[in-house]
């Protein structure tokens, strides 16, 4: 791994809209900016930007609640239609607080209202709702080859969200989706500096890159969702996001 990281926020990547190709956007920003990328970059993207460019929106107003949908939003305080939302993107409902459902989500992830946004979606946002992103993975992978193919040169791309832990206060960046790096490092069977050999160190690296990239990239309404990573570098073999996901035979909390 590298002795000195750098982060720089892309100035000037424009509100997305549905069908929009995130990588010219990117590409755009890049090319007009004073840092030019290098090999081996990384980009960090907000898990938002790609579920705009992705269409992930749907209007409440055409949501029908289903009685269980209704049980869960009076327990929970929320509007029915928007628990209907949750369920729809959820395989098992964890947790129900006033405020707060925690879910098993569709794509392996136990999150907090299965990731469903409802700030910074413009004039039009009282009624929609704003999913995560399909293939959060598939995205990176697709946001990789194209930006490689303008430039001539291996990047990594990390799509992020912001999650609440189950042991901390806050929120941190983490890594939905990845490609061209490894979002985990297995590093059992190393030795550490006493010789002792490292049993069950596994690094979360793609989760601590995206967390560095939120100190410049914000939580609100920064409008700078595209963050260039310098110096993140591993030479251990790519891995995709879906690699973090604990199983559900190893969650201690479930």
């Amino acid at each position: 791994m590298a002795g000195r990281v750098s982060l720089v926020a892309l100035e000037g990547i424009p509100e997305a809209k549905p069908g929009d190709d995130l990588a010219a956007l990117i590409a755009a920003a890049l090319d007009a900016g004073d840092t030019p990328p290098a090999p081996r970059d990384v980009f960090v993207v907000a898990q938002k930007v790609v579920s705009k460019a992705e269409d992930r929106y749907v209007d409440l107003a055409a949501v029908q609640p289903s009685p269980r949908a209704r049980e869960l939003a009076a327990a929970a305080d929320k509007d029915p239609r928007l628990v209907e939302v949750i369920l729809s993107e959820s395989d098992d409902v964890l947790r129900v607080k006033p405020g707060v459902i925690v879910v098993a989500h569709r794509l392996g992830f136990v999150m907090a209202n299965a990731g469903i946004d409802r700030s910074n979606l413009g004039p039009d946002g009282k009624n929609r709702v704003l999913l995560l992103p399909r293939d959060p993975d598939a995205t990176a992978e697709t946001l990789r080859r194209a930006l490689e193919a303008r430039y001539a040169m291996p990047f990594g791309v990390i799509v992020s969200d912001s999650f609440g832990r189950a042991w901390r206060n806050g929120v941190v960046n983490v890594a939905l989706g990845a490609a061209g790096l490894p979002a985990l490092i297995d590093a059992r069977g190393r030795q550490d500096r006493d010789g002792r050999t490292l049993e069950v160190t596994q690094i979360a690296f793609a989760d601590a890159v995206a967390a560095g990239a939120a100190l410049v990239m914000g939580e609100g309404g920064e409008g700078t969702p595209v963050v260039l990573v310098r110096g993140a570098i591993s030479d251990a073999p790519a891995l995709a996001a879906a690699a973090l996901i604990r199983p559900r035979a190893e969650d201690l909390f479930r």
